[in-house]
């Protein structure tokens, strides 16, 4: 196996649990530990991931499963009694779906079980692990990776918990720390930059001059930040600014036309691969009377550059280059990096409070038993009090059951906290079978 890929905790050589109570274990690979040829070869599909979960479901060492593949990291999420076996017939079952020897596989792993499982899950899910600390695709994807699981009927009590919990430590993370809230890509700086200009981006008039990549995600993100506005798409190919424009619900236009519609555009983001500037100081700088001053803003993600940077020299006229926009960027991982402190302190308060709730899951069923018994104990002698003082009134009657449901509920109190924690150096399996026995819980 190789070392863990985030520094929490070393991976375990698979061996048996050695108790009744399944163990949460998770086998996986990451951008950490394998090259994107192998992450490629071992992806699951959405096919592959029905047909290896309808296997996990069929084995017997194997309680409950989930599989996130994304094309950053294939983990494999299982509820087990016996580590070893469980570990065994996911690596074979990889092996020869995925046509992967066991060497070459335990060559790129790992295994984390128990807490260390628990927190890989936790930071996965709050985007600590991530190629990008921060980045928000990851939590849908787990969500999204945990609903095929859900409807392939192979999670149960302690995959649905474990879930649940790392999406509400997620949020936590998301809420309480700023660990997403620094722009750290080109298009998201260009957006975070813009809204520095204007006092808000609801309702302004953007001008996309070129199709590349960048620039669409820039306006993906402009309209994720505000209402909508006008788009107006100029690209080489009009045929390209059409479907781009119609994906956006936007105005396709010639290049000719951006002089003129400079009058009434607010923000411009460029990426041609033109060789000259696109959009010059003397296209921009008469049309400033005629805007009556407004703020006209240029986001240049061109290289070379699409926008004459004399323009900035002209007032109420912004450009901002890839340059710019990358010292945004440096800025923001420092910040991020600052805030993950943060964010794993709330992961160590999440495992901690789930390792305690799993580690008391195999009391639940007999504080369960014992609380039916007493409940049917104290429901007999009240049927038996309640036949001799028929003159009761019916107030009467229910202030006698709330008093007697008071009364098994206080009982109940100290054996179930004993039960959940005799002590760390006691045996919790003796006590439980002890206190089975001594209410013949199971006869």
């Amino acid at each position: 196996m190789t070392h863990s890929p985030d520094g929490n905790g070393d991976p375990l050589t698979p061996q048996a649990n050695g108790s009744d109570l399944p163990q949460i274990v998770l086998i996986g690979l990451n951008h950490k530990t394998a090259p994107v040829e192998i992450r490629e070869k071992l992806a699951f599909s959405p096919e592959e991931t029905a047909t290896a979960l309808a296997a996990f479901r069929n084995s017997p060492f194997i309680d409950e499963a989930m599989i996130i593949s994304t094309c950053n990291r294939v983990e494999i999420i299982l509820a087990v009694k016996d580590q070893s076996r469980a570990v065994e017939t996911i690596f074979s079952y990889m092996g020869e779906a995925k046509f992967i020897t066991p060497d070459r596989l335990n060559s790129f792993a790992y295994v984390f079980s128990g807490d260390a499982a628990v927190r890989h899950v936790f930071r996965v899910a709050a985007s600590l692990d991530s190629m990008m600390i921060g980045e928000p695709q990851i939590l849908g994807q787990v969500k999204d990776a945990f609903k095929v699981s859900v409807n392939a009927k192979t999670t149960g009590v302690i995959i649905n918990r474990l879930m649940h919990k790392a999406f509400s430590t997620a949020k936590r993370v998301r809420s309480e720390t700023g660990i997403g809230g620094h722009a750290v890509s080109i298009s998201y700086a260009a957006v975070e930059l813009a809204k520095k200009i204007f006092d808000s981006l609801d309702n302004k008039t953007v001008l996309l001059v070129g199709a590349g990549e960048m620039a669409e995600l820039a306006v993906e993100h402009l309209i994720r930040n505000a209402s909508a506005g006008n788009l107006l798409v100029a690209n080489r190919t009009f045929a390209a600014g059409v479907a781009l424009a119609e994906r956006f619900h936007g105005q396709a236009i010639r290049l000719e036309e951006i002089p003129e519609k400079l009058k009434t555009a607010d923000i411009i983001i460029s990426s041609t691969g033109s060789p000259d500037f696109v959009i010059t100081r003397s296209q921009v700088q008469p049309i400033m009377r005629l805007r009556k001053n407004r703020p006209l803003f240029f986001i240049d993600i061109a290289v070379p550059r699409d926008i004459d940077p004399a323009i900035n020299r002209i007032a109420n006229a912004y450009v901002y280059d890839i340059d710019d926009l990358q010292g945004v960027i440096n800025e923001n991982l420092e910040t991020r990096q600052t805030e993950s402190v943060k964010a794993e302190r709330i992961v160590d308060e999440s495992v901690i409070k789930f390792i305690e709730w799993l580690e008391h899951l195999d009391v639940v069923p007999t504080i369960i038993c014992l609380r039916k018994k007493l409940n049917a104990i104290a429901a007999a002698e009240m049927s038996k009090t309640m036949h001799a003082l028929n003159h009761l009134s019916l107030e009467d009657r229910l202030a006698i059951e709330r008093m007697t449901e008071a009364m098994v509920k206080k009982i109940l109190h100290d054996p179930a906290l004993f039960l959940k924690n005799p002590g760390s150096h006691r045996n919790k399996s003796l006590y439980l079978d002890f206190a089975r026995k001594l209410f013949h819980l199971d006869n």
